[in-house]
């Protein structure tokens, strides 16, 4: 039995009705997965909503979890969203703490990661950045040698490519 530890992010169609995110999130507790990501949205049917959930463990891990959450009245849909053949995406709000002498250093940096200052103060900067998870990681890294005040990330949601017959 293979016990390695892997990352992977699921897609869970449900029906738009209140509560639904409790007990989807709440069998993931009780079953002992701890969640790294969590997303939830409208679709482009508003009787339905996509739950994006990223989370560590084994193959047999996911397996259970997939079964298990499929088995929920309220689940239309559930699949595993394969890196090779999706795009994930993340937003990130930071404040930087800074004075008119490291603002141009940090612009520097924004603009390679093609972020967009949002705010500007006499003491901070707020700045934005949407892309994959890995990109976000390396603009955090750049920033480490500067202050950061706060940081607020998304979360992981992601869509396949191409279009897939057997989606709702």
């Amino acid at each position: 039995m293979d016990k390695t530890l892997r990352k992977e992010v699921i897609s869970i169609l449900v029906d738009n009705q209140s509560n639904v995110l409790t007990r989807v999130v709440s069998l993931f507790g009780r079953r002992g997965f701890n969640i790294d990501s969590l997303t939830v949205s409208t679709t482009n049917n508003p009787e339905i909503s996509r739950i994006t959930i990223v989370f560590t463990g084994t193959e047999q891990a996911l397996h259970q979890i997939l079964t298990q959450t499929e088995k929920l009245e309220v689940v239309r849909d559930i699949f595993t969203l394969d890196a090779g053949n999706s795009l994930y995406r993340e937003l990130l709000l930071v404040k930087i703490k800074c004075d008119k002498t490291d603002r141009s250093a940090i612009r520097e940096i924004i603009e390679i990661y093609r972020g967009k200052i949002i705010d500007l103060s006499k003491d901070s900067m707020i700045v934005e950045l949407t892309g994959a998870p890995e990109k976000l990681d390396g603009f955090m890294n750049m920033l480490d040698c500067y202050d950061i005040a706060e940081v607020c990330r998304t979360g992981i949601t992601g869509i396949e490519r191409g279009i897939q017959e057997h989606r709702i």
